[in-house]
């Protein structure tokens, strides 16, 4: 089991680095598929997968807003659900619980993270680039290891060990984390609006308040007529910077012909 865990937590750490970068590792489906092959069970962790893939279709993070980490939650599901041999309903109720954990341990860390923006910031205004490059050197491995150490004890130590952690957790502070998590998704939508509201894309926020709110539409409708109109949009934008050239090109050849007539007479 420990090469397993070791393996599982590399994996892990590999899909916390594409989280805060390109972000092509993230989904269930994926992490969990992965998961269940270094499991030695990959029809499993497919399964398992796919199931938790269905669950959390549409969390993701919205603004400020932290969801629930869908990483370590669908890998040591996955992973636990296949050492158990207790299949999809193992998994599932081993996942959802440890993504709400390690959500709040990413708070935490964001929270304490926040300090390497002034770092990085001083750094640009000082002219002092090898600064900027250890605030990657220092924030990467700590990303890596946020999510490669729960996920190796997980796996190395078995189900017992999350059991144990979420009862030694006071009461108090997982309602202060829940009720914080309530009230960031606020502060998400309130930048998300600062910014929608200063040029033309307020006409989207409300379509998207109407799809939801009257016609009561779920998230995957609502995303392809968000696709339509977005590239009604970009054709628009498109035709209509194409056109400007062409009219300057007529203004400046109808200037041209203006001053050779005058000049004539």
């Amino acid at each position: 089991m420990l090469v397993e865990a070791i393996l599982i937590a590399v994996w892990a750490g590999i899909c916390s680095l594409d989280d805060v970068g390109p972000q092509m590792l993230r989904r269930p489906l994926l992490t969990g598929t992965v998961a269940g092959i270094i499991m030695g069970d990959m029809v499993q962790g497919l399964a398992i997968s796919a199931t938790l893939e269905l669950m959390w279709m549409g969390i993701g993070n919205v603004g400020a807003y932290s969801a629930p980490d869908i990483i370590a939650g669908s890998i040591i599901g996955v992973a636990l659900g296949i050492a158990s041999n207790g299949g999809i309903a193992a998994g599932i109720a081993l996942a959802v619980p440890v993504s709400i954990l390690c959500q709040q341990l990413l708070i935490i860390w964001r929270s304490f993270a926040s300090f390497l923006n002034v770092w990085a910031s001083k750094s640009i205004v000082n002219g002092n680039y090898s600064g900027l490059t250890k605030v990657h050197y220092f924030s990467t491995p700590i990303w890596f290891l946020i999510r490669a150490i729960p996920c190796f004890m997980a796996v190395y130590f078995g189900s017992a060990l999350v059991n144990s952690v979420l009862e030694a957790v006071p009461e108090s502070i997982l309602t202060g984390m829940g009720v914080a998590s309530k009230l960031i998704p606020a502060v998400g939508i309130c930048i998300l609006l600062l910014m929608l509201l200063k040029g033309r894309m307020w006409f989207f926020f409300l379509l998207g308040f109407m799809l939801t709110t009257y016609l009561k539409l779920p998230i995957i409708p609502i995303t392809f007529i968000a696709l339509a109109f977005a590239v009604l949009y970009d054709m628009a934008f498109t035709s209509g910077s194409r056109a400007k050239p062409e009219e300057e090109k007529e203004t400046q050849y109808s200037k041209k012909n203006n001053e050779e007539e005058e000049y004539d007479l």
